[in-house]
């Protein structure tokens, strides 16, 4: 038997919201409620709908916004507007934006069923249109971005599917994962690409200078302020600002900020004259806002003005096959860039790198192959080359003082497959790479059934096919 249909309504009023559920409920939907654009954003953001329904006019976060969000966030969701008579030219500017349908204030029970229902049928029929996976539509490469594994492959594609609008996204990511190589992506891919990308780090500047940076002064506004200054929001005018480590702002920059972001305009320090913006803003941070907002350091309302659009960014360690992918390339970019012959790896250097914990992500990886081929004395990295830090096998938390018996059991058993893990699998990388990628050939050699000696393949996620493509 199929599931019902999952109906999300989206609206300020108690009686309307009351309404839809008993109408949808009845007639076999799942309906649940959010009392406004910032509840309903957060439930697009942690579960799955068939078919949103939300009011037009909502306090902080509207209909037109919560529209921009599904089709990002879900796509194939098809979206139901509900407005009173005074905005029906909203609603019928939302049927431009890509709203399925829309509804007028006050409307009968069967109205928004029939609605509804086809939009039912209007979402199979998308998804009987849709590929069936991620890998048919996204390339393992996104500008300047590498990576076939599928949380990158989820990261591509949201990047994708936000990159031609104008929501606000916010990006989230360890240091080191690349949040300014997506927010030039996004910049990059979108309508304004011919225009300025202007980058902030929110970290690197007081709160004064920050404030001047962003917003602008006028002369004399401040000891120092010998000339007037646009400020970045000014500057980045029909393009795209990126602020970097949001989390940094002081919670009067907040304040501030979020002004500007309402208003959609910016008064310089020392005027008053407010000028108005056009700009797309991508924010990035490598901490929790929403554990800062239950803390009081920062603002509830801004932190939902920027997550319209999240993008989770995974480290490295989680980016399954990827590592090996990324050592090619930067390969290939600092032989061209330093001018040496180096085409590859050694197995051992090779074990080395899939083995280490990488506590400063990609940028950590591009900056040990960057060193390794300045330092190789052949036409391959051997371990040597690599220089990896003394504890970076990945082992750490074996040498954690076992509590129990259970627990030095876990311990010695963890640190025996751990031990063994490398020797395997530069064993294998050296059996393949002496028999020209030959399954069949390595196996014979080095007295092994074939059927173990694929096993062992599995095991390290070791793709034949990849490096004899390469």
């Amino acid at each position: 038997m199929d599931k019902p249909s999952k109906v999300l309504v989206i609206d300020d009023e108690a009686v309307i919201r009351e309404g839809l559920r008993q109408a949808l409920s009845l007639e076999g939907f799942q309906v649940d409620l959010a009392s406004n654009g910032k509840s309903g954003l957060e439930k697009l953001q942690k579960d799955e709908f068939d078919i949103v329904i939300t009011d037009l006019k909502m306090p902080f976060i509207q209909g037109i916004e919560v529209l921009k969000a599904v089709q990002i966030l879900q796509p194939a969701v098809p979206v139901i507007i509900i407005t009173g008579y005074a905005t029906v030219d909203s609603a019928v500017e939302a049927m431009k934006n890509g709203a399925f349908d829309y509804l007028t204030k006050p409307f009968e029970a069967d109205q928004i069923v029939l609605k509804v229902k086809a939009a039912e049928k209007h979402r199979a029929f998308i998804l009987a249109s849709l590929p069936q996976s991620v890998e048919q539509i996204v390339p393992p490469t996104c500008g300047s971005m590498v990576g076939s594994s599928k949380s990158m492959q989820k990261v591509f594609q949201r990047l994708i599917q936000v990159a031609p609008t104008n929501s606000t996204v916010l990006i989230h990511g360890e240091s080191g994962t690349g949040k300014e190589l997506v927010a030039r992506a996004i910049h990059n891919n979108s309508l304004r690409k011919v225009q300025p990308f202007v980058a902030v780090d929110c970290n690197s500047l007081s709160e004064n200078l920050l404030e001047s940076e962003l917003f602008g002064h006028v002369k004399g506004s401040f000891t120092g302020a010998i000339h007037a200054k646009p400020g970045l929001f000014t500057v980045a005018s029909g393009g795209s600002l990126f602020l970097d480590e949001i989390s940094n702002l002081s919670m009067t920059t907040q304040s501030k900020l979020l002004r500007v972001l309402q208003q959609r305009e910016v008064t310089p320090i020392g005027d008053i004259k407010a000028t108005s913006i056009d700009i797309r803003l991508i924010a990035a941070t490598n901490k929790s806002l929403e554990a800062m907002v239950e803390k009081g350091t920062f603002r509830d309302d801004l932190y939902f003005r920027l997550n319209i659009i999240p993008i989770d960014l995974p480290p490295l360690r989680e980016r399954q096959g990827d590592v090996a992918t990324l050592i090619n390339h930067f390969i290939r970019k600092f032989s061209e860039e330093i001018g040496k012959e180096v085409k590859g790896i050694t197995p051992e250097a090779q074990v080395a790198l899939e083995h280490y914990s990488f506590p400063g992500n990609v940028r950590e990886l591009e900056n040990i192959i960057e060193r390794a081929v300045v330092l190789a004395q052949g036409e391959k990295i051997s371990r040597s080359d690599l220089e990896l830090p003394v504890d970076g096998n990945g082992f750490e938390d074996i040498h954690l003082t076992p509590l129990n018996t259970e627990e030095l059991k876990e311990k010695k058993q963890l640190a025996r497959e751990r031990a063994v893990e490398p020797v395997e699998k530069a064993f294998v990388f050296a059996a393949l790479e002496r028999n020209n990628w030959s399954v069949t050939k390595a196996a014979e050699e080095t007295g092994m059934l074939r059927p173990n000696f694929q096993a062992l393949l599995k095991k390290f996620g070791i793709s034949v096919r990849k490096h004899r493509a390469s």
